[in-house]
């Protein structure tokens, strides 16, 4: 973990409530898809932890979705602002058990992490697809980035209004290796029961310290409660206790 400054280059909206924020800072303690930051805002006590979408050694992309006080004076920041960053939490997603064609499956805000994790895999010559979830047309975002990687990319909405509809589960292909995932738990929960094989899964889950100390974001696992922000966000599929 690093506490640093970083200067906002961007903040544009993707969706009505979704915006994309890149910051430009010291990024050398990202090691890894799936890790997240915690953003202190001014006058709110509790940091904002979100998780990142994309990095390289000048610059930090994040996604994030207006849904309290917090994300909204977010998405009021203007370029040239300066945030205190907390960098390099969480265990992000082990990489090696990928197999030669896994499938990512990322719903809503559960996409962001996908993306680096897609860059890393597609760089090892894996044939990667990629289920983006959502509940509408009006909400996705990111399809064309990953359509850019390489990747095959299927997009899935609960109305079907656009794409396939139903939820990632419904578009998962016959045959894969592995998998990845991020998203609410209901979908992870599902996700575990749909699939045929290993995988990773990362919670969203709400975070008072976001390092470890307060045990305010724990879950059951076959080795006891292991707190989201500090042995996660990443957890395997075989370790989870679902209630």
């Amino acid at each position: 973990m690093k506490q640093g400054i970083f200067t906002l280059l961007s903040n544009e909206a993707l969706t009505a409530n979704v915006y994309k924020m890149v910051l430009s800072g010291d990024t050398s303690a990202i090691t890894a898809p799936g890790q997240f930051v915690n953003i202190k805002l001014d006058g709110l006590f509790l940091r904002r932890p979100i998780s990142v979408c994309d990095y390289d050694d000048k610059t930090l992309t994040i996604i994030y979705k207006v849904v309290g006080k917090g994300t909204e004076v977010m998405s009021r920041l203007a370029s040239g602002a300066t945030l205190d960053i907390l960098t390099g939490l969480g265990n992000g997603y082990d990489l090696s058990p990928s197999g030669d064609a896994p499938v990512l499956l990322g719903g809503g805000v559960g996409v962001p992490p996908m993306y680096h994790l897609a860059k890393k895999l597609m760089a090892k010559d894996k044939k990667v697809t990629v289920i983006l979830g959502f509940n509408t047309a009006s909400e996705v975002f990111y399809e064309k980035e990953f359509k850019a990687l390489g990747c095959n990319v299927q997009v899935t909405t609960v109305d079907g209004s656009y794409g396939k509809k139903g939820f990632v589960t419904d578009a998962l292909p016959e045959e894969y290796s592995y998998f990845y995932t991020c998203g609410p738990e209901p979908m992870l929960k599902a996700v575990c029961k749909a699939t045929q094989t290993s995988g990773q899964l990362s919670f969203e889950e709400r975070m008072g310290c976001g390092f470890g100390a307060c045990m305010g974001c724990s879950c059951k696992t076959l080795t006891g409660n292991k707190r989201i922000c500090k042995e996660g966000p990443v957890m395997q599929k075989e370790e989870i206790l679902w209630d």
